[in-house]
């Protein structure tokens, strides 16, 4: 009975001794993470690395204004509604409040609200403008900027003046960052109503 017992377990040692005595080297199996596509481009890395253009504590206030209508100057590029986006980032609003930055109260949380108000007869003309002018500047105290500017739109006969309000934040996440308080044309802006 012993003999019979260890010649079982000679077999069964030799089953599991046979892979390990194979001639072949082990190599591993990697070919397989080789078969997933890749869908990045080229330059995603670059890309990631880019910040979405909006307020910069090197931008002085005059600076915060002049790269807000730049934006909207050239809206639609590089894609529609750019420029909006952009003074979006810099408005100095907090989203889950009503706000005056038109002027009257309004909810502007959602981007697609205050999206439409820039396409209302009275803003519409920062949209794509041909012409514009800085008619003043005032440093209220160190914390508040205005300035006044005329704008040319592309229409005929389409001109406006506005008011950028800009308030240079002091303590949190954003201090020292120049942002919009309010961006008000001269006038009654909402005397013909708005699609709010």
């Amino acid at each position: 009975m012993s003999f019979s017992s260890s010649v079982s377990s000679a077999q069964s040692l030799s089953m599991f001794a046979k892979p390990f005595e194979s001639s072949k080297p082990l190599t591993p199996r990697i070919s397989a993470s080789a078969d997933v596509p890749d869908f990045l481009s080229a330059d995603w890395l670059e890309s990631r690395r880019k910040k979405p253009f909006g307020p910069r504590l090197s931008f002085s206030a005059d600076e915060a204004v002049h790269h807000q209508l730049d934006a909207l100057k050239y809206n639609d590029q590089p894609h529609q509604d750019y420029g909006v986006e952009v003074m979006y980032r810099f408005a100095g609003f907090d989203p889950f409040q009503r706000s005056t930055y038109f002027g009257r109260f309004f909810d502007l949380g959602q981007f697609e609200r205050f999206r439409r108000i820039f396409h209302h007869s009275t803003y519409r003309v920062l949209l794509g403008h041909q012409e514009r002018e800085i008619l003043s500047s005032l440093h209220v105290n160190e914390n508040l900027y205005k300035q006044r500017i005329w704008v040319r739109g592309t229409r005929p006969e389409e001109e406006e003046i506005f008011q950028f309000t800009m308030v240079q934040c002091v303590g949190g996440s954003w201090d020292g960052y120049w942002l919009t308080e309010s961006l008000l044309p001269d006038g009654d802006a909402f005397s013909g109503g708005v699609a709010y």
